[in-house]
Parts: C-alpha cells; sequence; structure tokens
C-alpha cells in the first residue's frame, strides 16, 4: 500500500541576506530543479502541494519577493499570507489552475495524470521544453511518480476548496509563447498588459534563467 507524507515541503538557501525570495515551485518538482538558480538573497523554495501549511519565520526580512510557477501560481494565490510581499511575479501558470478554458483542460489534466516512468522523458520533451539542446539544460524532479499523482489529486481537492477565494495578485507575468499546458491565448485574455510573452518556448523557462534576478530583468 502507498503512503505518502501528507505535507508541503519547503528547501531555505541561506545566503545571509535580509531580502527574501520565496519561490511557490510547479506541481511534481522539488529542489534539484532549481539548483542552478543563483541568487544574493535567501531562498525559500515550496512544493509538493498536498497541503497549504507553512511553518517559516520571515520576521528577519527587509524585503520579500514573490515568484510562482506553473501550479505555484494557484497555490499562491489563495495562500493566506501573513507578511507583506514587494515584487509579485507569476511563470507559466494561471490562479484558475484547474478551469478548462484559462488553466488546465481536461485533455491536460488526463496527460498529466497518466505520466508514467515509461513516458516521464517524452513528456518533458514535447511538452516542457523546445529544443533537444533545451532538454540537455533540464534539470528533472527527483520525486516519486506516486508522489506526484498523490500530489495532483490533493491539489484537485485544494482548488474546489478555495476556488472562491482566489485573487490575481500578480503585477507580471512571463509566459513561453507555445506553451502547450497553459493556452497562450487565453493568458491574454485573462492577464492583459502584465503578461511577458516569451518567444519559441513552452512551458518550462528555467534552462534559459540562471539566476532569480534574471526572472526580474527580464520584464
Amino acid at each position: 500500500m502507498f503512503w505518502y507524507n501528507n505535507r508541503m515541503k519547503k528547501y531555505f538557501i541561506n545566503n545571509n541576506s535580509d531580502n527574501l525570495i520565496l519561490f511557490f515551485s510547479g506541481w511534481g518538482c522539488d529542489e534539484y530543479e532549481f539548483e542552478h538558480l543563483k541568487s544574493e538573497s535567501d531562498v525559500l523554495i515550496l512544493y509538493n502541494y498536498t497541503d497549504l501549511d507553512l511553518d517559516f519565520d520571515f520576521s528577519k526580512y527587509k524585503n520579500i519577493d514573490l515568484i510562482s510557477f506553473s501550479a505555484g501560481v494557484f497555490v499562491a494565490s489563495v495562500f493566506k499570507f501573513s507578511i507583506k510581499l514587494n515584487r509579485k511575479i507569476a511563470l507559466s501558470g494561471n490562479p484558475y489552475l484547474f478551469d478548462d478554458h484559462f488553466g488546465l483542460s481536461k485533455e491536460i489534466q488526463e496527460v498529466l495524470y497518466n505520466i508514467t516512468e515509461d513516458n516521464a522523458e517524452d513528456f518533458a520533451r514535447n511538452y516542457l521544453v523546445k529544443t533537444d539542446v533545451e532538454y540537455q539544460n533540464f534539470h528533472p524532479s527527483k520525486r516519486t511518480i506516486e508522489s506526484c499523482k498523490y500530489e495532483f489529486d490533493r491539489l484537485k481537492n485544494i482548488y474546489e476548496f478555495e476556488k472562491s477565494n482566489i485573487k490575481d495578485i500578480y503585477d507580471k507575468v512571463i509566459a513561453g509563447e507555445d506553451d502547450p499546458i497553459f493556452n497562450i491565448s487565453a493568458q491574454r485574455e485573462f492577464y492583459g498588459n502584465k503578461l511577458k510573452i516569451v518567444s519559441n518556448a513552452r512551458h518550462n523557462l528555467f534552462f534559459r534563467i540562471s539566476s532569480y534576478n534574471d526572472i526580474f530583468d527580464r520584464l
């Protein structure tokens, strides 16, 4: 019988800074996907959204910037923040995660839920990155398929429970022109002039990014 620890995970990078980047990563992610990203600020990476409980002391920080990626765009949009956020940036996602128009279509949900160890590489190559060179620079998660499926089910439950509390909290949004997971026309409709399009890119933009500051510099 499969058993999984029903807790959101956090990974803290301590650079002895007064500034913090709070990073809500995507579904199925872990810290290894982003280990190549440099930062002078401290970084708190969140992942595995099986609940919304977070135990962390934010009191030392003068500035806290928010970056959310993919499913993390929804999670941060309903998170009960007790802190003041400075810049709030979304990448490749929409607060209405399971909305058939703005979020994941039923067809894409089926694709995601049916990822297996046998087809995971094909999924990454066809949905996340554009070229073979990009795929070579892709940093895959080390999580199990079972944990990702469990998280997917929990995300759907959290979405139904929190749907009425969703807010578009973001100042700016970055998305790939050829993202097959979140329809780019729907994102243009939802975000308007807050949206910056990255040409010739699919869902995962991190192969083009070497630091967290690169994300802000693109705006």
